[in-house]
């Protein structure tokens, strides 16, 4: 009934910007915190950023502190991700993922809180 589409993603030089948009089908996207997730070769998954339902929270990981802002726009079913000054090392794949209702109102890292995920758009920067 709820899926997710991930667009944005792109092959950018490094000090590059991209927008990445997560739109939410079957549901309304105020039921949901949500959060971005990527994954590269040979890496483990991880948590990029995430927002709660109505937008009173956010948290980043550090390696993206200050260049990625993460954003939702409920009346749209849409989450966003504004990602600049983009580094090779960011280059993975970005999920977006919706949390079980229960947890919309605090900040969730922990994936098996997340139970809708999207197939994910492709992020590559070159040096």
């Amino acid at each position: 009934q709820v899926w997710l589409v991930e667009s944005g993603g792109g092959v950018v030089q490094a000090g590059a910007s991209l927008l990445l948009t997560c739109e939410l089908s079957g549901s309304n996207i105020h039921n949901y915190g949500m959060g971005w997730f990527r994954q590269a070769p040979g890496k483990e998954r991880t948590l990029v950023s995430t927002i709660t339902f109505n937008s009173s929270s956010t948290y980043y990981m550090d390696a993206v502190k200050g260049r990625f802002t993460i954003s939702r726009d409920n009346p749209k079913n849409m989450m966003t991700l504004q990602m600049t000054d983009l580094k090779p090392e960011d280059t993975a794949r970005y999920v977006c993922a919706a949390t079980a209702p229960y947890y919309k109102r605090a900040i969730q890292t922990d994936p098996d809180n997340y139970i809708y995920w999207g197939q994910g758009t492709q992020v590559t920067v070159s040096s």
